[in-house]
């Protein structure tokens, strides 16, 4: 009984001491990591695992030191069995929680609360996807090792290594949707063609990438829905991505008018509404003409904003205030559906008029004057957003063959 009782006191006291110097070691590490950020993390994210592997590696000494009168007894060697599986456990946690807190502290280094942030939210994707592999590994690995501390796995391990190759193939066959799943979430991680934050339109829906594991993607619409695909639908369907490159976006407003429409004047209504509002990052402000037919003509007002929810407010903007200003100012311009009732026999109302002065001949050689086109009329030039974008969409240049 006096060997329980000493069993018992030297168990209770070991756990009391790691305790107390993981409690010791947690306020140094507070007091003096108040301008470390690594120091910081760890004292939050690393205490209870490590107050957890302190303890139970205290303890398996104490009882392996004061039960030596009970060497050979099965309870000693249950007892001893359990705290190994327990210290495997607890240190697994513990190389977890260290890993998390230097991915933290390099996450730190990268802001996604600004304008261009791209690379950011690419490292913040990588990142919380290596995380999620490593814990996964982690925990096949700690299992591995506790599964080996039985002597009858070790036993039949020979025996689960010859059918290996059977096993290997009959569970990729059964698992290959999920493993797929799987190869793509890491692909879609390290090509960059998503990231967290990323602004797309998948299905038909205008969203942004919420989470993004290793099986599937959540995308967050705009109206607060969410969109679950899996990985392999971005490896596999075309979609859109708004900020692969950049946040700022281009968007159109659409109208359809009469043809006695002034377009400059609207031109310069549309500039003075853009540089009116925040909304407007000072890119891109084009009113151009698309089209003439069916008794109409289309105007497409061409506007950019520095993210997608402030292109989208700033479309709507345009199209209420335009809108407002067509009926307003120009109601003439409004659409309208002419016909014309006439005897087909007496002559039409234009051929009683008489003809038109011609205008006067320019020489062959005349071709319009950059100076003469309004900046805001043209898209692929005026502008050094509009040059840049013209040199874009210009395809490789072939050298000239000489002809005999």
């Amino acid at each position: 009984m006096h060997s329980y009782l000493v069993t018992v006191v030297a168990v209770l006291a070991a756990a009391a001491i790691a305790l107390a110097v993981v409690e010791v070691a947690h306020r140094l590490i507070q007091r003096w990591g108040r301008r470390s950020l690594l120091l910081t993390e760890l004292a939050e994210h690393a205490h209870r695992s490590l107050q957890v592997a302190a303890t139970v590696l205290a303890v398996q000494f104490a009882v392996r030191l004061s039960t030596g009168y009970a060497v050979g007894t099965g309870w000693r060697q249950a007892l001893l069995h359990l705290l190994v599986l327990a210290v495997i456990a607890a240190t697994a946690w513990l190389v977890a929680s260290l890993l998390v807190v230097v991915e933290d502290t390099a996450l730190a280094r990268f802001r996604v609360d600004v304008p261009d942030n791209r690379h950011a939210r690419r490292v913040r994707t990588q990142v919380v996807m290596l995380r999620r592999v490593t814990i996964v590994v982690i925990v096949v690995l700690t299992l591995g090792v506790m599964l080996m501390t039985f002597p009858a796995v070790r036993g039949i391990g020979a025996g689960v290594l010859t059918s290996a190759g059977v096993v290997g193939i009959v569970a990729a066959l059964a698992a290959q949707s999920l493993l797929g799943n799987v190869f793509a979430g890491l692909q879609l991680a390290f090509s960059d063609a998503v990231r967290l934050g990323d602004v797309v339109v998948v299905e038909g829906e205008w969203g942004r990438i919420e989470e993004l594991t290793l099986s599937y993607v959540v995308v967050q619409i705009w109206d607060d829905r969410r969109l679950i695909l899996p990985t392999s639908y971005f490896t596999s369907t075309p979609f859109q991505n708004w900020t692969r490159t950049e946040a700022a976006v281009l968007g159109t407003a659409e109208f359809d008018v009469d043809w006695s429409v002034p377009v400059q004047p609207m031109r310069e209504e549309l500039r003075r509404v853009v540089e009116s509002t925040k909304l407007w990052d000072g890119r891109v402000c084009v009113l151009q003409v698309t089209d003439a037919t069916g008794g109409m003509v289309k105007l497409r007002a061409l506007v950019s904003a520095g993210s997608a929810g402030a292109l989208w407010d700033l479309r709507c903007l345009v199209r209420e205030h335009l809108v407002a200003w067509v009926r307003d100012q120009r109601p003439t311009a409004m659409p309208r559906l002419r016909t014309e009732v006439g005897d087909s026999a007496g002559s039409l109302p234009w051929q009683s008029a008489p003809p038109p002065r011609p205008a006067p001949r320019r020489p062959a050689s005349h071709r319009p004057d950059d100076a003469e086109i309004p900046d805001d009329a043209r898209l692929f030039g005026g502008s050094d957003d509009g040059e840049a974008r013209s040199e874009a969409f210009v395809g490789p240049e072939e050298p000239a063959t000489p002809h005999p």
